[in-house]
């Protein structure tokens, strides 16, 4: 198997699941007993915290929140603020963004709030002049990804929350910062960032736990209440082995970066111009230099995305047609619509996304074989005639 997906989900690392096993066999104890058999338990957590802290660059380790998954971070921030500021009934976010996140303003919509959704250009780029203009007195909440899941490009967040502040600096500006944990440098208090979502199944550690940096001087409503855990802000028994184990990928993940933005991004470049080299209805649709260094977003025109994800698993390579939250949809992806991407590549978009665990093989493989899958396809496409066309023209 090739796996390609990563941005979906990644495999945990062995030294991750060395640092949970304790917590689920001998160490079981609940971290809020007062006998020492929770002491290990409550200071895995504790330790977990401060590697987290590091990870982001919080101030304090009491500005971490740990929570269940990338999607509860980004409902916990947005309706924590806005819970929070109920006199301000405007917030804004982009077209780009995370189903978790668009979908949590689809329905603060219907409870009566007012939403501006920011658009990007071709490249996926934001358009921060309009960003400028958007934000009012009554602006709540300003709510980012770092980096977009689909195409890998990477927001200007440091630029953005100057234009936040400078605007309204009232406004609170949370950052999805799922795609970019472990693939860039991701420092809150230089970019000037309120709130920041991360996942640890994106970066090497198990599906089900996350966290959520919440700066001193921002106050949040509780999205689920009940005990004291979590400074009151997240009530429910603590699950120590996955939080031990997202505290370890984190501390991983930072040793590994200049692996990430150097050997990684050398065989997103290989893969993606082995592939538009040698098949001629392939178009890149992601910025060229503006991504995370793992992933890549290609466009085959006149064909079925699904017929080439189907043809790639039957050679044993997982790739995907966008964001696996939507997977199930027939609906082409929101995001590329969004850019503007052309029509006749919009449904034949395949994103590739690779880690730590891709090697030269497996790129060297998917380069060989995928000419000769978009070849199949290619004949027995309904759109033989635009497809010479498009040959002729490249030829």
């Amino acid at each position: 198997m090739i796996y390609l997906d990563n941005n979906a989900t990644t495999k945990i690392d062995e030294r991750v699941l060395e640092e949970m096993l304790p917590y689920m066999k001998e160490e079981y104890a609940n971290p809020s007993s007062m006998y020492d058999f929770s002491r290990k338990a409550h200071n895995a957590i504790k330790e977990a915290r401060v590697k987290i802290k590091d990870f982001v660059n919080a101030s304090t380790e009491r500005e971490i929140i740990f929570t269940s998954c990338g999607s509860e971070s980004a409902n916990m921030a947005i309706k924590g603020v806005i819970g929070y500021n109920r006199t301000k009934r405007h917030i804004i976010t982009t077209k780009v963004e995370h189903p978790c996140v668009l979908n949590t303003y689809k329905e603060l919509e219907k409870q009566g709030y007012e939403v501006d959704y920011i658009g990007v250009n071709s490249s996926g780029e934001l358009d921060l002049e309009e960003l400028k203009n958007k934000i009012r007195k009554d602006t709540a909440l300003v709510s980012v990804m770092w980096a977009n899941n689909e195409t890998g490009v990477i927001f200007p967040i440091k630029e953005i929350s100057e234009i936040i502040k400078t605007r309204n600096p009232e406004t609170k500006f949370f950052v999805d910062g799922v795609q970019a944990a472990g693939k860039i440098p991701m420092d809150v208090q230089e970019n000037g960032i309120d709130l920041l979502g991360i996942s640890g199944h994106k970066f090497h550690a198990p599906k089900g736990v996350g966290a959520l940096y919440i700066n001193s001087k921002t106050s949040i409503l509780p999205l689920i209440t009940g005990g004291h855990q979590e400074r009151g802000l997240r009530a429910g028994t603590e699950n120590v082995p996955y939080i031990a184990g997202i505290g370890k990928a984190a501390e991983l993940a930072a040793d590994s970066l200049d692996y990430e933005l150097s050997e990684v991004k050398r065989l997103r470049d290989k893969l993606e111009t082995g592939i538009l080299s040698n098949v001629f209805n392939a178009r890149l649709n992601t910025s060229i230099t503006n991504r995370v260094p793992n992933t890549t977003n290609i466009g085959f025109e006149y064909i079925e995305g699904e017929l080439i994800l189907l043809h790639l698993s039957d050679l044993g390579i997982c790739a995907s047609s966008g964001s696996a939250c939507t997977s199930g949809s027939l609906e082409p992806s929101h995001v590329l619509r969004a850019m503007g991407t052309p029509f006749t590549s919009l449904h034949g978009s395949i994103r590739f996304s690779l880690s730590k665990y891709t090697t030269e093989a497996d790129i060297d493989f998917v380069i060989e074989h995928m000419p000769e899958v978009i070849y199949k396809l290619n004949k027995i496409s309904p759109f033989q005639k635009e497809l010479e066309h498009l040959k002729a023209c490249k030829g």
